[in-house]
């Protein structure tokens, strides 16, 4: 049996330094005779996880499947090798078989109503009944997400709206954990949150709005955050000022923005599970996981925690072992201690993925 071997302290047991062997692209904690040495020192980490990113999705749309390729291998490169892509107008299938390029968590398509969200990334659903239905398609297509808008502007009213109402919710909610799946929701605003809430929604994606009572209810029940604060704070200045015709939205949003910082934080004090996602694929770049680690690092989680919360922990929260006996070799490997220093995580040593060696 050939295999290679690895060497340094492993995240997030830390300690003194210890061996791994990988086998057929998997971990094994005993030693493989005649294993060659690839790395010798250093920090040994699970592999980072973008948790909320959207491959095949550029500024004006999907791209074609070269430029989602592209897209992949710069979070790979960056060291993030599981990707969860919260919804893509592209079918990104393909890329699920190269064995080169990260994993991808596939949530389908964004569901949304006629005229509340982006045009060109959504099904849109003329009847808000057909919802149910809807989610049951996406779960039969994707890989356990189902992915909502939960709220947008409301041209009529001039502010952010929900989609759905609490009824309604409910009933697909309900559709998408009888298939096995979870179902997260885009959410700016403070409206829609106490039916999504209500509903069993199993994550909150951006949570700009987030109140008291929905950070106690998300705590209490573990309901995820995922806040995606490097697009909020690069981008929510720049959609403000574009919506001078609708100055009530337009205050709405820089309010958030404002204060997204401290919302975060509550959250963050309250217990509510928080994961490092980007938002890459519109107006972000992919591969700035590390950028996001150390935001949510800024707004009061440790710098171990932030790490945790694009590595050991994500993973653990989207079904995916860190670095144990029979888990996929996905190991990045620092030279220094990104707990110590999350500067660090710029400045990977080796990535490994699926046990393959690629920097």
């Amino acid at each position: 049996m050939t295999g290679l071997h690895l060497r340094g302290v492993v995240l997030p047991e830390g300690g003194a330094p210890r061996d791994l062997w990988v086998v057929n692209g998997r971990i094994r904690t005993r030693p493989v005779p005649g294993a060659t040495t690839v790395s010798d020192g250093g920090y040994l980490v699970p592999g980072l996880v973008d948790a909320h990113c959207h491959v095949g999705l550029g500024p004006h749309g999907a791209v074609d499947l070269p430029a989602a390729v592209d897209q992949a291998l710069a979070n790979r490169d960056a060291g993030a090798l599981l990707l969860r892509d919260c919804g893509s107008p592209l079918d990104t299938r393909p890329l699920q078989e190269r064995l080169d390029l990260p994993r991808v968590i596939r949530a389908g398509r964004h569901l949304a109503r006629p005229r509340r969200y982006i045009r060109y990334l959504g099904h849109e659903l003329e009847d808000p009944a057909d919802l149910p239905a809807a989610v049951a398609q996406q779960v039969a297509d994707g890989d356990g997400w189902v992915k909502l808008v939960g709220d947008w502007i409301d041209r009529d009213t001039g502010d952010l709206a929900p989609l759905w109402t609490e009824d309604v919710l409910v009933e697909a909610i309900k559709v998408a954990h009888e298939g096995k799946a979870r179902v997260t929701a885009h959410v700016f605003g403070e409206e829609a949150l106490p039916a999504l809430l209500n509903a069993g929604i199993d994550c909150v994606e951006h949570g700009t709005g987030l109140t008291d009572d929905a950070i106690e209810l998300m705590a209490r029940n573990g309901t995820a955050l995922v806040p995606t604060l490097i697009n909020v704070v690069e981008n929510f200045p720049s959609i403000a000022a574009g919506a001078d015709r609708y100055p009530v939205y337009q205050a709405h949003m820089r309010d958030l923005h404002a204060r997204v910082d401290r919302t975060v934080a509550k959250a963050v004090e309250a217990g509510v599970p928080v994961f490092a996602g980007t938002d890459a694929g519109g107006g972000i770049a992919h591969g700035r996981v590390v950028d996001e680690v150390e935001a949510l690092h800024r707004v009061g989680l440790t710098a171990e925690q932030a790490l945790g919360a694009a590595s050991w922990a994500a993973r653990e929260w989207l079904g995916f072992p860190s670095l144990t006996e029979g888990a996929a070799a996905d190991v990045v490997v620092y030279e220094s201690d990104p707990r110590e220093d999350l500067a660090a995580l710029r400045r990977p040593r080796l990535v490994m993925l699926r046990g393959r060696i690629h920097g």
